[in-house]
């Protein structure tokens, strides 16, 4: 029955949605199911499970309890799609629900004097949870894992005709709660509350969408730009399978059963599913899930997948997922942070970075849209090596740079997901945010993470600079060195061959006045030795990298990709900071969606460091609210029945401009 509470709960979150496709298919299942198919699907479900039912439940209780309240399953269900402040201030459909229970447990009661038995047992695996003005009810606790060893096959069709739902509402007319699952205390943290027994998990969760281009700016620049080719992209940590069972105790305030990943995958699946994304990142990406159930569940739903695991012996990494039918891919690169005998890139950390041409509908003419490149990483959690999560950054920033430039020197729109494992007001994120950071002196874990204060350690690890070494290929400004000097326009390339036939003119032996004299080379003589050449060769070698040295030595980082964040990472409404995630009963935000934007100019010193920006090709139209710290304690944190990750998912909503060709 606890299985049965919380599919119907997800209902209740589906109905909730603007979605008219969701309302339709809602509206469909409450108009499909007539009397006789409720009574034929509670029966198959009662002789399904009819080994594991008490003696004192007998089938035919159950049948004439299907026939009572037929009759009232539409009203049942209005009930479950109705807020409990709407039902504590409506006295008529409390008065009808408390009459049909009461009529249910009059029928129960007789029904039980006809089929009386000594002492029944009661099933191990039951809790009795008794609501305020009702009687005590049954519920089932969820699958463990050798009752769901048959469930690895998983549909991610919303549950119309499930027998489970189906017994739920004729068992409950009125809008009830989970049974409140036993939570233990955590040293040295938040504590964690238990859910108020009026106020359902969807009540506490609620997440708003906030339609962003309603807002006169964004009206007067969707007015005046052309038509926009709109989509949807979501970040989401899904909280790796070996990464739980490797860290227990970093869940002791959770029931194991909802740990379990024949549990939380539906959840998962379900919410993708609702919020209908058309681009996907995960990171905590299992590999065994990923290949046996994940890539074939989405495949199903229309997404073309592609996946990196983490290098050594981890078994989790990082997927992006595309719908192809509104994306082409162009380009794909996998990238990977380690590099033997480097120590500040010496984890095995990964990410993806994919170059997506959209797709426009038929009828349009001659249009086209600009392509999108698209990245997703799952950074190093380390608090105390701010050194390899900022250099991780810097070469996933130095592969957007080479996918994302155009042939003019310019980048195509970006968008850059992760769980970054840094705080908004790290260094880290200022980097990514306004482009540079002097990190030469910095501590190690001020740099980037901010998730610890180590400021009392006598000997904290100190940034210098040059933070990694030439070899690496990658300079200040985050670009690969190949590609960070364009070619100049109109310039001409001729072979050493060709040049060499000149060498002895009248205008190659004359030197000119103000050139620098170098023997051999600078000079008239016709001819230089080998030795010579070698030797020059070799300075001018030596003077390049003390070039590049000196502008590493400086401490300073740039990167020019002009990148902002979807979210404001502050509730306005509740004066309280945004949360993505939430260890050991402390909230924070990790996980971010950025996205390519136009700088404004401001007056020097006007708003300090922080940049500011307006949208230029790729529009902001909307987003996911997030939730604040305390309204995740009164669920017990995360994960919890509900959300089935320790993260929150990411979701903002794009456009595109579309241009005539």
């Amino acid at each position: 029955m606890t299985d049965a509470f919380f599919t119907c709960q997800k209902n209740v979150l589906l109905a909730k949605s603007p979605s008219t496709q969701i309302e339709s298919d809602f509206a469909a299942t409450r108009g499909r199911l007539v009397p006789e198919e409720q009574e034929a699907l509670l029966q198959q479900w009662l002789e399904e499970g009819a080994g594991n039912l008490p003696a004192s439940e007998s089938v035919p209780a159950a049948r004439k309890a299907s026939l009572t309240l037929t009759s009232g399953w539409l009203e049942g269900s209005e009930l479950l799609m109705t807020s409990l402040s709407d039902l504590n201030a409506s006295p008529e459909v409390t008065q009808c629900a408390d009459q049909q229970l009461s009529d249910l447990n009059t029928l129960a009661s007789s029904e039980l004097q006809d089929h009386a038995v000594d002492e029944p047992a009661r099933l191990p695996a039951e809790e009795t949870v008794t609501l305020a003005g009702s009687a005590s009810w049954a519920a089932v606790v969820p699958q463990t894992d050798h009752q769901a060893a048959g469930c690895a096959a998983v549909s991610v069709e919303v549950l119309k005709d499930d027998p489970a739902v189906l017994a739920w509402s004729l068992a409950q007319d009125a809008e009830t709660v989970p049974p409140v699952l036993p939570g233990q205390p955590i040293q040295d943290a938040v504590p964690f509350y238990p859910v108020p027994t009026e106020v359902p998990y969807h009540e506490i969760l609620w997440r708003d969408w906030e339609d962003l281009s309603v807002q006169p700016c964004v009206l007067e620049q969707v007015s005046k730009n052309p038509p926009l080719f709109e989509f949807r992209v979501m970040s989401y940590n899904i909280l790796a399978q070996d990464l739980v069972e490797q860290g227990l105790d970093l869940y002791v305030h959770c029931h194991p059963d909802i740990l379990n990943w024949n549990y939380r995958l539906p959840n998962i699946l379900q919410e993708i599913q609702h919020w209908d994304p058309d681009v996907l990142c995960l990171q905590e990406v299992q590999e065994n899930h990923y290949w046996e159930q994940l890539e074939p569940t989405f495949k199903e739903m229309g997404f073309a997948c592609f996946y990196k695991r983490r290098t050594g012996t981890k078994t989790d990494g990082c997927a992006v997922c595309y719908k192809h039918s509104r994306f082409q891919l162009i380009s794909l690169s996998p990238i990977e942070f380690f590099r033997p005998g480097l120590d500040v890139l010496n984890r095995d950390n990964v990410g993806l970075v994919l170059l997506l041409q959209p797709v426009l509908p038929e009828g349009l003419g001659l249009k086209a849209v600009t392509p999108l490149c698209v990245a997703n990483t799952h950074v190093l959690f380390n608090p105390r090596r701010g050194d390899i999560k900022l250099a991780q950054v810097a070469l996933l920033l130095a592969e957007i740079d080479k996918i994302a430039r155009t042939a003019e020197g310019s980048y195509y729109p970006v968008i850059l997901c992760g769980d970054l494992n840094s705080v908004p007001d790290s260094p880290l994120y200022k980097f990514i945010r306004n482009g540079e950071l002097s990190y030469h002196g910095m501590p190690a874990w001020k740099v980037v993470s901010g998730q610890e204060d180590l400021s009392q350690q006598l000997y904290s690890r100190k940034l210098l600079a040059p933070l990694w070494p030439s070899s690496l290929g990658v300079t200040d400004k985050c670009q690969y060195v190949t590609l960070c000097q364009p070619k100049k326009l109109g310039r001409r390339e001729y072979s050493r061959d060709f040049l060499l036939q000149f060498r002895f003119c009248d205008a190659a032996c004359e030197r000119p006045p103000q050139l620098v004299l170098v023997e051999g080379v600078t000079d008239a003589k016709p001819a230089a030795s080998a030795r010579e050449h070698s030797a020059v060769t070799a300075v001018l070698k030596r003077h390049n990298a003390l070039s590049f040295l000196g502008k590493q030595c400086s401490g300073v980082i740039q990167h020019g990709l002009n990148l902002t964040s979807v979210y404001s990472h502050f509730l306005p409404q509740r004066g309280r900071p945004e949360v993505t995630t939430m260890p050991m009963g402390l909230g924070a935000t990790v996980d971010y969606i950025f996205y390519s934007a136009e700088p404004v100019e401001s007056k020097a010193g006007e708003f300090g460091s922080r940049r500011l920006y307006k949208d230029g090709a790729l529009k902001l139209l909307g987003r996911l609210s997030l939730l604040s710290e305390d309204v995740l304690l009164m669920a017990n944190g995360l994960p919890n029945p509900f959300c089935s990750s320790d993260h929150l998912c990411l979701l903002a909503s794009f456009g595109l401009e579309i241009s005539s060709l």
